[in-house]
């Protein structure tokens, strides 16, 4: 229960830093105003609010696993959002970080 309520609360914080941030992107670098802006600054606050919802209680711990998970979504984000396509290192960085993830969060520690 712990790991699968983790990864989906990694998920969800991806979804809102990631889609706040296009949002952002896409009210800036494409000229669609200050609605999509707003909208991405909204999402991004409530990333950080659901960031705080992981059951491990360390901000450091989190927030670094977290840096693998956005590494990941960001790219699978592009490939949905605006057709990128990944090439094999991308593929393996993102599989990399993701196995940093793993480690960091859900290791067996003696406590």
């Amino acid at each position: 229960m712990f790991v699968a309520r983790s990864i989906l609360l990694f998920v969800l914080a991806a979804l809102f830093e990631i889609g706040g941030a296009w949002l952002v992107w896409q009210g800036v670098r494409e000229h669609k105003g200050w609605a999509w802006i707003g909208a991405g600054v909204l999402a991004l606050g409530v990333y950080g609010f659901v960031a705080t919802l992981q059951p491990d209680a360390h901000f450091g711990r989190i927030l670094a696993a977290y840096g693998g998970v956005f590494v990941a979504g960001s790219l699978a984000w592009g490939m949905v959002m605006d057709g990128f396509r990944p090439d094999r290192w991308d593929v393996t960085g993102a599989l990399v970080c993701l196995v940093g993830v793993a480690l960091i969060m859900y290791a067996p520690r003696g406590s």
